[in-house]
């Protein structure tokens, strides 16, 4: 079993990505970070790409010597069932998610990835927030 986290560019996702090695290294597990593109085919320029981003993360946090894995699959217009469905495929224990504040009428016209991925998933979901609210509205 692993603990993925879903990779993101944001201030959310970064601090998703340092706890999830917090977590990986408490639990004993592998760390597998998990990206969905927009596209029907990921090149292995997205893989070097996202493999590389979140090794910057990592060592600009110290933690430059975590043990990961990197898996990026194209979203197919669906990126929560495709965040679900790589934990299953994984076989992921626990997944990280990086979250926002919204507010109720934007999560009612765009919908919420985070809350299908919630709602969805097979294994305990830890939301993180940025914990300096940068990147909150």
């Amino acid at each position: 079993m692993a603990v993925a986290v879903v990779a993101s560019d944001s201030p959310e996702g970064r601090e998703a990505l340092v706890r999830a090695v917090e977590e990986a290294t408490l639990r004993g597990k592998e760390l597998v970070v998990l990206a969905v593109v927009d596209s029907n085919t990921v090149s292995e320029e997205d893989r070097e790409a996202t493999t590389l981003a979140t090794r910057q993360i990592l060592e600009s946090r110290g933690l430059g010597d975590a043990t990961l894995s990197v898996r990026v699959e194209p979203d197919a217009g669906d990126p929560a069932g495709a965040i679900v469905d790589l934990v299953a495929d994984v076989g992921a224990s626990l997944l990280v998610i990086g979250s926002r504040r919204r507010s109720a009428v934007g999560k009612f016209l765009m919908g919420s990835t985070v809350q299908r991925v919630l709602l969805d998933s097979p294994v305990p979901v830890l939301v993180v927030k940025s914990p300096d609210g940068v990147g909150t509205r």
